[in-house]
């Protein structure tokens, strides 16, 4: 396995982390009904905290993709190197550190964090044109 492919597989693991601790928390706010129920009008319910996780999930859910892309494009055209491989665990460790970051109101920590992961993607998908 690439270490771009094993990133991805970290970025999974990552995003599993985000998932259930988004959850439990919502379970904290409202009970088990918030995860087994329709959901409607929950966000009046939900702690600040709650709501931070809810949007630090959906900026990850939004980001990952993009990641996807950049290791396949640098798999498919082999441009494998180590600075794709540097780029694609920098983004591991940007996602992992951004969901305390934005849980925990880091200012201006979550958005340095953010843009670390961001441009290690954008890296990754211009190596791959070369």
């Amino acid at each position: 396995m690439t270490p771009e492919l094993a990133a991805l597989a970290a970025t999974a693991v990552v995003h599993l982390a985000a998932v259930m601790w988004s959850q439990k928390s919502l379970q904290e706010d409202v009970g088990k009904e918030g995860n087994v129920g329709p959901r409607d009008n929950l966000e009046s319910k939900l702690s600040d905290h709650t709501k931070r996780l809810r949007r630090a999930l959906g900026n990850h859910i939004e980001n990952i993709g993009l990641f996807i892309i950049a290791v396949v494009l640098v798999e498919f055209t082999q441009s494998n190197s180590l600075f794709t491989a540097l780029c694609a665990w920098l983004f591991v460790i940007a996602r992992a550190l951004y969901l305390p970051a934005y849980a925990f109101g880091w200012v201006p920590w979550r958005s340095v964090i953010f843009t670390a992961g961001f441009l290690a993607t954008f890296a990754m998908i211009i190596a791959s044109f070369f």
